[in-house]
């Protein structure tokens, strides 16, 4: 994780062994070099502990060297033991010369001492602002009457519910006043306004990290090239990412295949039923396991929003990742199936066309998991929407209802369904080769029945490309502009 960082985040012009360097030292400095080697975990996987994953997090944030580092309750889920472990890291930190800002809830005694300056605040009002060992003093002299620290009270837990209670007692207003009032806040105002006024001239290397204009350090080219290299290759080897992505489709295929044995090249009016069906289902199934992508996006939504917010890359960097991870193995998976099912069933035409709308069919339902997961603000409604849309596709791709057959008020719908023009494009192919296209019912021939004949199935093909473009904008743009956490 944190040579993926160090790659992301720090000037692509410096030497890989640099980086690496770098990391090395960040492992010594934050006490992971003894699990650099272990997986990080999650919620079902084990890997290493909380006090490992928080000294992480901070690494990240370390990694380009900043000179001023915020932590967001650092200690939060930890036990004591962890948690002074923790900040005794934190600690360590400012020694080497990093500014620590840190919020911090219900800290331990040891905890609470390491810190060399408190500001206590209350609905957004400044109580308190100076040294901590002043802090409780303060307190209890600028509100009396709220609580007295009895025997027990550590200083940490006795400020906690000391300004908790006045607040409650409708009393925080006067602690902030009382502030106010103090000789300690006119220092530190008279300080700030002095900082702000000072005129002394910045370093160059400061004013040239200053003046950046890019959300990222990296171009989204290397950005790509960082992501393929590192998530790739980890999904790559991860069963529960390959399994529902093959598994579907080698047990659907060994199913069509077996159901539909030796039928394609039966041209019997009893059986263009059969071979209708066999080349709709082959449109509907990939279209179908769309489902099993969309948990790819929803559960790695906080780390791309706080990957995103860390300057880590462009929106269309992680997006075109995400989609080279899923067609790559949709297209491995894809040719060998596909000319299975070809050969099993004796399909007619050519073999290319009949894996290439099966495969742009399975890169519509990828990329359309993805846009409706980016819409969608949770799993729940992403798994109930999606399969409501496809099964509507179901309806008006041409073999249910023939487009003739369609009531006029709906026939507009059949032309903005990508299945339409897959099972098109693949009875044209099945029924313009060497057997042609037979007589079927009422004197018409086949693609007349269905009224599909004269169309171009190469055509076809490029419209079901224009749909992947239509929705991968729609997902690009909705991960670019829908804001996912409200504040």
């Amino acid at each position: 994780m944190l040579m993926y960082t160090a790659e992301m985040k720090r000037n692509m012009a410096e030497p890989l062994a640099d980086k690496k360097e770098a990391v090395e030292q960040l492992l010594k400095r934050l006490a992971l070099d003894g699990c650099k080697d272990v997986m990080i975990g999650s919620a079902t996987v084990k890997g290493i502990s909380g006090g490992q994953a928080k000294r992480t997090n901070i690494g990240i944030a370390l990694i380009t060297n900043p000179r001023v580092l915020f932590l967001d309750e650092p200690t939060s889920g930890l036990d004591s033991y962890t948690a002074n472990e923790v900040m005794t890291v934190v600690k360590h930190l400012v020694a080497d010369g990093t500014t620590i800002c840190a919020t911090i809830h219900s800290p331990t005694s040891y905890c609470f001492k390491l810190f060399d300056q408190l500001m206590m605040l209350v609905r957004g009002q400044v109580l308190y602002f100076g040294d901590i060992a002043e802090s409780t003093k303060f307190a209890t002299s600028g509100c009396s009457g709220v609580k007295e620290m009895t025997a027990g009270y550590n200083e940490a837990e006795f400020l906690v519910d000391f300004v908790t209670e006045a607040d409650r007692q409708n009393r925080g207003g006067e602690l902030a006043d009382y502030y106010l009032s103090t000789a300690l806040a006119k220092s530190n105002m008279a300080e700030l306004d002095r900082y702000l006024n000072e005129k002394a001239e910045l370093p160059e290397h400061i004013i040239k990290e200053l003046s950046t204009k890019s959300p990222t350090v990296t171009p989204w080219w290397f950005g790509l090239k960082t992501l393929i290299k590192y998530r790739t290759t980890r999904n790559y080897k991860d069963a529960n990412f390959l399994g529902p992505r093959i598994g579907d489709k080698i047990v659907m295929s060994l199913l069509i295949m077996t159901l539909y044995l030796a039928v394609g090249d039966d041209f019997n009016q009893s059986n263009i039923i059969n071979i209708s069906a066999v080349l709709f289902m082959w449109i509907t199934l990939p279209a179908f396991g769309a489902a099993a992508y969309i948990p790819s996006l929803v559960l790695e939504r906080n780390l791309f929003i706080r990957e995103r917010a860390d300057g880590m890359y462009y929106v269309i960097t992680y997006f075109l990742a995400k989609m080279f991870d899923e067609l790559t193995i949709a297209c491995l998976i894809t040719l060998p199936v596909s000319a299975f099912v070809f050969a099993g069933v004796k399909l007619q035409g050519l073999w290319i066309m009949f894996w290439l709308h099966y495969f742009l069919t399975l890169c519509n339902g990828i990329v359309l998991a993805y846009f409706v997961a980016a819409l969608s603000p949770n799993m729940d409604i992403a798994n109930a929407l999606l399969p409501t849309y496809v099964v509507t596709l179901l309806f008006f791709a041409g073999f249910l209802f023939r487009f003739d057959d369609m009531p006029p008020w709906w026939k507009w719908y059949s032309y903005i369904n990508f299945m339409r023009y897959g099972w098109s494009g693949l009875m044209v192919n099945q029924f313009s080769g060497k057997n042609g296209d037979p007589e079927y019912m009422e004197g018409l021939t086949v693609l007349q029945y269905y009224n599909i004949d004269g169309i171009e199935k190469w055509a076809h093909t490029g419209f079901l490309s224009l749909f992947f473009i239509v929705f991968f904008v729609g997902a690009w743009l909705t991960l670019s502009y829908k804001k996912y956490t409200n504040r």
